[in-house]
């Protein structure tokens, strides 16, 4: 009789044998490459996105803006530290409009990424986030971001121009240190 009692009790609670928890993750084959998510939150479920498989082969990349992890559907929120450091055939990333932050070292060394979008989301930029990304010849970003780490585009050698929102106010040193063939740096109105 405690048995059952006990399971009945662990069923009300939500508590089960199929409880997902922060740190459990799934990873997603696709053609060429994998991708690992893994659980941040469990109460909203939320997950972090890292490469698991480079690909080996010039190849684009969507990230999906929500995965099931053990039956959980949970949104993609972050792009984790070096999630896609030195995927040397990364060319371009979709990043859904679930993610609010790109970790350290998210994109660094990714030499042959030359486009990305950065979503309205995004507030934060982690350090290093693209540095040496030296195909990268342009980037928008977005008014939702408030923070860029320090040497966030360094060495960013064929960036050639890139607006700073007025919503930005902290940029790290040397954010934009070896950009060589940076020649306009726009900074709206309202930031110091």
């Amino acid at each position: 009789m405690r048995k059952f009692i006990l399971i009945i009790a662990l069923l009300i609670s939500g508590v089960g044998l199929n409880a997902q928890n922060v740190g459990d993750n799934t990873i997603i084959d696709y053609e060429g490459y994998s991708l690992q998510f893994t659980i941040t939150s469990v109460e909203p479920a939320e997950c972090e996105v890292k490469c698991s498989t480079p690909p080996t082969t010039e190849t684009a990349i969507t990230i999906p803006s929500s995965v099931e992890i053990g039956g959980m559907e949970c949104s993609v929120t972050k792009v984790g530290n070096g999630a896609f450091s030195n995927c040397s055939n990364l060319t371009s990333i979709e990043i859904p409009n679930s993610v609010t932050s790109i970790g350290y070292n998210a994109f660094s060394g990714c030499s042959s990424l030359t486009s990305i979008e950065i979503p309205n989301s995004v507030t934060s930029i982690g350090s290093s986030a693209f540095g040496g990304c030296s195909s990268l010849t342009s980037i928008e970003i977005p008014n939702s971001v408030t923070s860029i780490g320090s040497m966030a585009f360094h060495y960013c050698e064929s960036l050639t121009s890139i607006e700073i929102p007025n919503s930005v106010t902290s940029i790290g040193n040397s954010a934009f240190s070896g950009c060589s063939a940076l020649e306009t740096m726009s900074v709206e109105e309202g930031n110091s």
